[in-house]
């Protein structure tokens, strides 16, 4: 993952939509798990959110907070 801010916090979707929009993305009627892959891929990662069953090796990801709480 690139380097950016880890949040402790959940992002909220406005934020997801604005981080999209800044990569060329456009959200339209995503859901946040979809909008999020496209910007994993986006940035040249694994669309890996959602699926890491309680672990992650990076620690550098914006979206964390809310991976963690999703069990695949």
């Amino acid at each position: 993952m690139p380097a950016t801010q880890v949040l402790e916090k959940s992002m909220k979707m406005g934020a997801v939509k604005t981080k999209a929009k800044n990569l060329g993305i456009a959200p339209k009627r995503m859901k946040k798990a979809e909008l999020i892959h496209a910007i994993q891929m986006a940035e040249g990662c694994t669309p890996c959110f959602g699926r890491s069953n309680g672990q992650c090796p990076y620690g550098d990801c914006c979206f964390m907070a809310d991976c963690l709480k999703i069990r695949s």
